[in-house]
């Protein structure tokens, strides 16, 4: 089977979720949006692939806003125009971040700045232990997504909704597939700035949780079977 990873930046990759795509039998294709060099002038042209050539759709963060356009160009028509091509074509997508985010705007719901942010290592209120248990899981978002018509919320923080189902697809807010590479990373490319503006400490940002590796194989596992049903 193929998995289609979406990599807005070169900072961010698949993590602990690829690999356990990887160990489960899964070819993975992966596509980055926009390149280093352009990382502080993300306004690229980028053709996405159809989501209809492979089987499922792994759609990762950004540190851009789903809505900032002018920021991100012409690139925002083919990431909103991706998942409703794959709800159409019965191809499950894994958003995480902004990559749920995107498909909530696309699908009739929205994207809007939350009422507080959301940095490290939180856990969350879920209705639905599997496939999202309560965590801790990592967060780096300012943004929320309101749930598109027919979805579901199945996982919930003090900033918004955390988790929701739609058809065969899961998008969350949170970071599942965060490594001890990712969350270094992040800080050390102009998060660390923005974190000391908010008076938090960045070396605890770049801590990883024991046990996150094996949640987020839990919960590729739970969304394979229970949601997306392969």
């Amino acid at each position: 089977m193929r998995a289609l990873i979406i990599r807005r930046e070169h900072q961010s990759h698949a993590g602990y979720v690829g690999a356990w795509l990887v160990e489960r039998g899964f070819a993975l294709h992966e596509v980055t949006v926009v390149p280093e060099e352009r990382f502080h002038a993300p306004d690229v042209r980028f053709d996405f692939p159809s989501a209809g050539d492979f089987d499922v759709v792994v759609s990762l963060g950004a540190p851009w806003s789903v809505y900032d356009s002018a920021t991100i160009g012409s690139w925002i028509g083919g990431e909103l125009a991706l998942p409703a091509e794959a709800v159409r074509a019965d191809v499950p997508v894994l958003g995480i971040c902004f990559g749920a985010q995107a498909p909530a705007a696309a699908l009739g719901g929205r994207v809007e700045r939350a009422p507080a942010f959301e940095l490290g290592w939180h856990t969350v209120e879920s209705d639905e232990p599997t496939p999202i248990p309560t965590g801790p899981w990592y967060q780096w978002h300012f943004d929320r997504f309101v749930v598109p018509p027919g979805g579901r919320a199945i996982a919930r923080s003090a900033a918004g909704p955390q988790a929701y189902v739609v058809g065969r697809s899961l998008g969350v807010q949170f970071h599942p597939e965060v490594t001890p590479g990712i969350v270094a990373a992040w800080p050390a490319g102009g998060g660390d700035a923005q974190v000391r503006d908010l008076g938090l400490d960045v070396e605890a940002l770049r801590r990883v949780e024991p046990g996150a590796r094996e949640r987020a194989a839990a919960l590729v596992d739970a969304f394979l079977a229970d949601v997306a049903e392969i």
